[in-house]
């Protein structure tokens, strides 16, 4: 059972135009990625980076080996559904943890799911080569004997119902749609498939900034909201940048850096907001960073807020100089209307086009 690169997506600002029937969609999913390979009793669930993620999913081994053809090979994603029935990020990232009795205990209290998107083999079969209909169709006839916490993924080549799933199921923590071109192979490690996200954009404090790893120039801005009290909390960063401007914005930013903590509102005595870098499982210190004051507020893009900071890295669209720090607020962000994963899963018979 060897490593494999599971194929890719790029990014598209929009769902792709095609023909009746020559582009399926799906939902993204925003999970681990998972290689399931299957022979008789031996079980590999392999990650995007082709590292082995089977014993930090202790609970999935008796499932799948129920579920899973006797040989196959199966692409798809880990997923945890959380106490209010949406997808938790979090509690999956804790998953993976050294200690055998936390990973034992956590396969209990917050266990997962597989969701299957496609499959690359079936007994002797390498359906690698196929067109992604037919391993499509050859999916869900297998996924007949699927039952939690095993799962298929919807999919349809509707491309009106897609961009419904894209506004509805990203209340349920979803990150967008998938698009697949129906004649298209499995391309290992290639971005040969489309992906459509989230994206919302906020005005945000910049309350500092960490330093590029090269030591030249920023290499992330903090971002900061206030709550309804006016505490400003840390929400996440904005990052990416090209190299020169992370040494533009060290410019700009230069006469905003504070020398007196004491001052700032994350460092001051007595701070109340989420703060950046703060210790967790995965560091035991505090990430340097430049504190800010007065600093312009910039105005950015975004995909999720999960837990009261965005899921992923945001990206600088400009700066506001119309704004004050002040007005920065949780209230802008976008609330989308809650959807429990049972209501995404009830849609699974969504799979002949």
């Amino acid at each position: 059972m060897p490593p494999v690169a599971p194929m890719l997506a790029r990014a598209s600002e929009s769902l792709p135009v095609a023909a009746a029937g020559e582009m399926w969609f799906e939902p993204k999913w925003d999970g681990f990625r998972a290689v399931v390979f299957r022979d008789g009793g031996e079980l590999e669930i392999g990650s995007r980076n082709e590292r082995s993620l089977t014993r930090y999913f202790p609970e999935l081994a008796g499932p799948l080996r129920a579920r899973l053809p006797q040989r196959c090979v199966l692409d798809g994603e880990l997923v945890i559904v959380g106490p209010g029935g949406a997808l938790d990020f979090d509690a999956l990232s804790a998953r993976i943890h050294p200690a055998e009795s936390r990973i034992t205990r956590l396969a209990t209290e917050t266990p997962a799911c597989l969701v299957a998107f496609d499959i690359l083999a079936l007994g002797d079969r390498d359906l690698s080569g196929r067109p992604f209909s037919e391993r499509r169709r050859t999916l869900t006839d297998v996924a007949a004997g699927f039952a939690a916490p095993v799962h298929l993924t919807p999919a349809t080549t509707d491309r009106s119902l897609a961009a419904a799933w894209f506004e509805r199921f990203e209340g349920a923590g979803l990150d967008g749609i998938v698009a697949k071109p129906a004649a298209g192979t499995y391309e290992c490690g290639r971005r040969a498939q489309f992906k459509i996200k989230h994206r919302h954009t906020a005005d945000c404090v910049v309350a500092g900034y960490r330093m590029h790893r090269s030591g030249d120039g920023v290499g992330s801005l903090l971002l900061g909201l206030h709550d309804s009290r006016g505490v400003l909390h840390y929400v996440g960063a904005a990052s990416g940048f090209a190299a020169q401007q992370r040494v533009e914005l060290a410019g700009l930013l230069a006469e905003h850096r504070i020398d007196d903590a004491a001052t700032h509102p994350w460092t001051a005595e007595g701070a109340e907001g989420r703060l950046p870098g703060a210790p967790n499982r995965w560091r035991s210190g505090v990430d340097a960073w430049v504190p800010l004051l007065g600093a312009p507020v910039a105005e950015v893009a975004y995909d999720a807020v999960q837990a009261g900071r965005f899921r992923h890295s945001a990206r600088l669209l400009r700066w506001r100089a119309d704004r004050m720090p002040a007005s920065c607020g949780y209230a802008q962000l976008v609330r989308t209307p809650p959807v429990e994963l049972a209501e995404i899963f009830g849609a699974e018979g969504a799979g002949t086009g």
